[in-house]
């Protein structure tokens, strides 16, 4: 995704919990579907066992190489804001890496600034799950 305006990153806290799962999981991605309960927070799947939408949108790469996804219906109500994924104590959903850690992936937003939205619409939109295989 080259040199695109930044729209998701990790907290330490996540980004080294992330390097623990790689340890032990292998490559992961992530995936944030607007659905209620544990389905607004972002899930994190071992890479490939997880299929991707068609209208999925490709955010960018946290921790590395490690996709974050979010479907389409959310990244419309998110569109405007820089999220920042946090890990916090306590049990989220059961399909996610880190549920058994007894902690869980948490987002935290801010609306992006005037400047990056300038740089925003000067770049091309954001890739989907239809253009994107990994």
């Amino acid at each position: 995704m080259g040199s695109r305006t930044r729209r998701v990153e990790l907290t330490e806290a996540a980004r080294d919990l992330v390097r623990q799962l790689v340890a032990r999981h292998g490559p992961v991605m992530f995936h944030q579907s607007g659905g209620c309960c544990d389905g607004s927070a972002p899930m994190c799947y071992p890479r490939g066992e997880f299929r991707v939408g068609a209208s999925d949108v490709l955010l960018g790469h946290v921790a590395g190489d490690a996709p974050f996804w979010m479907s389409a219906d959310q990244y419309a109500y998110w569109r405007h804001t820089h999220l920042t994924v946090d890990v916090v104590p306590g049990r989220g959903s059961g399909f996610s890496l880190e549920a058994p850690e007894g902690v869980r992936f948490l987002i935290r937003s801010r609306v992006l600034t005037d400047e990056e939205w300038e740089r925003i619409d000067k770049e091309p939109p954001l890739p989907t799950g239809a253009e994107v295989t990994e």
